[in-house]
């Protein structure tokens, strides 16, 4: 698999010669998919340039992990293992202790407890790895297991935001109409059928790009979950739809449309910056600014609203302003 590289000029140290070299080992590196061995690596390497010494190799690899455009692991067979970092998601492996076949996962959920737990520490963590060892479903069943390793990784993951954006899409495309056909003020249920049609048309948007992805991997829709949450943004959609049928006036409506979006938006941009230069990371970011544009609408909207009512925004509304511009 063809592979976007690096300017290596911008990698090499303050005065660092260009090595034809190394940039040979590097470009047959990043053509690779799954985890090398440095022997792998040297075999390959030899292949194409027998004169490319085993040390060139060994020294070449420890200036990619240095570097960043290499991850060391260990996947406790007795030798190290390397994996391409450069515009590869961050992930967790699952590895099994029978065959030695690895299987990539990404957790927000576990980062974020790793980073609360280093702040309890005022510790300041330059790497997680979490790996998990077991017996796969293959080894543990003789069933044809599927696991997601190296160039298939950064698909799934696109395919795995997208889905979550989606499915908040949907939901928030369930709030507004909903909200819409409540609201007595007119130019209150104007913003909200606005917000609709935004949310029809982004839905629209999405699921386009989400056909143009499965089309590149007629596989895509069998491989396995990449990327996990114990919740996504759309509950928030939910949640917030069901207070509406509880019975509410138009302030309230625009105050709960108010703390969704600002919950929809914290979720997108919060994960979405935790990632790696990925497809996946730049649907969330993507996702989160079309969050942030809601939010501010809904804020003004509220503020005009108790303007037009004689009475100067309720405290929820002001705390969601000086929130959403952080």
């Amino acid at each position: 698999m063809d592979r976007h590289l690096p300017d290596l000029a911008s990698l090499r140290p303050p005065g660092g010669k260009r090595s034809s070299k190394r940039d040979r080992i590097l470009n047959i590196f990043l053509r690779q998919e799954g985890h090398l061995s440095a022997d792998d690596l040297c075999d390959l390497v030899r292949r194409e340039d027998a004169g490319v010494g085993r040390a060139t190799v060994y020294r070449t690899l420890q200036w990619m992990v240095e570097a960043g455009v290499a991850r060391k692991v260990d996947f406790g067979e007795g030798r190290s293992r390397f994996e391409p970092s450069f515009g590869h998601p961050r992930h967790f492996h699952l590895i099994c202790t029978t065959c030695h076949q690895s299987s990539e996962f990404l957790s927000s959920d576990v980062e974020a407890l790793v980073e609360e737990i280093a702040a309890a520490r005022s510790f300041a963590p330059a790497q997680t790895v979490v790996q998990i060892y077991g017996v796969c479903e293959g080894c543990r069943t003789g069933r044809t297991a599927r696991t997601l390793d190296g160039g298939t990784t950064g698909l799934v993951f696109a395919r795995d935001a997208l889905r979550i954006a989606i499915a908040t899409e949907r939901s928030g495309l369930a709030f507004y109409t909903r909200a819409a056909s409540l609201t007595r003020d007119p130019r209150g249920r104007t913003v909200f059928q606005k917000l609709a049609g935004e949310e029809r048309e982004h839905l629209s948007t999405l699921e386009k790009r989400y056909a143009e992805l499965a089309a590149a991997d007629p596989e895509l829709e069998s491989r396995p979950t990449f990327l996990f949450f114990k919740g996504a943004a759309s509950g928030l959609f939910a949640e917030g739809a069901e207070q509406l049928r509880k019975g509410v006036d138009d302030q309230q409506a625009l105050l709960i449309g108010i703390k969704c979006e600002r919950g929809s938006h914290k979720f997108f941009k919060r994960y979405g910056e935790r990632f790696e230069d990925s497809e996946g990371k730049q649907i969330f970011l993507e996702f989160a600014d079309e969050e942030r544009a809601h939010l501010d609408l809904l804020i003004r909207e509220y503020r005009a609203l108790s303007e037009r009512q004689g009475r100067g925004p309720r405290r929820p509304a002001r705390d969601a302003a000086k929130k959403s511009a952080r």
